[in-house]
């Protein structure tokens, strides 16, 4: 019998509220953050990702900050939890994924090591209620609690839209390459450990 990979985080402070589910290996997809556009890139990375993502959050109704962070941080912590030892996973995922004029590539090790390169440029402050400086924000939550390797990188494109969305395709396929189950029961490591680094 194979062993469900899911996780369930729930993290409550003085700014935010966050209830999040999550299976590796698919599942419904129901995601409320009361930020618009980062529903639709979550919604995206959860289609794209063949994830189950259910998801509520509420936050201080300051600047959308603390809501898109601590999401990052659930959502990494939940990556973490599923994934377990990792024992039989391909680790690794490559892609670049267009979107009109956007492309956007993306590459992920889950070693059990936070690192983010991100370089996608945005030349708009806001894309609906969603601060743009925070999509590199968010991405770093992940990394530093998924305990894992991200590296986002713009090769072409000018629409802001377009590239934020790639972004977030991109990751979503490249994370479903790394989770993805293989033949092996091994762990994917000379050192016989992807969870300490």
């Amino acid at each position: 019998m194979i062993a469900e990979r899911s996780a369930r985080i729930t993290r409550e402070t003085k700014e935010t509220q966050i209830d999040l589910r999550l299976s590796l290996d698919g599942g419904s997809i129901a995601i409320a953050t009361g930020v618009d556009f980062f529903d639709h890139m979550l919604n995206a990375l959860a289609t794209h990702g063949g994830l189950g993502l259910e998801l509520t959050a509420r936050g201080d109704g300051m600047d959308n900050h603390h809501v898109v962070e601590d999401v990052g941080i659930a959502l990494g912590r939940a990556i973490d939890e599923a994934l377990g030892d990792k024992r039989g996973i391909a680790r690794f995922g490559s892609i670049a994924i267009p979107l009109d004029d956007a492309l956007v590539q993306c590459a992920v090790d889950l070693s059990g090591r936070p690192y983010l390169n991100y370089d996608v440029p945005l030349s708009v402050d806001r894309l609906g209620a969603l601060p743009t400086e925070l999509v590199g924000h968010f991405f770093r939550s992940v990394v530093d609690h998924g305990k894992f390797n991200l590296h986002l990188l713009r090769w072409a494109g000018t629409n802001n839209h377009h590239l934020c969305e790639a972004a977030f395709k991109s990751f979503a396929r490249a994370f479903a390459q790394a989770k993805a189950r293989t033949d092996s029961a091994a762990i994917p490591s000379t050192k016989g450990s992807l969870t300490e680094g």
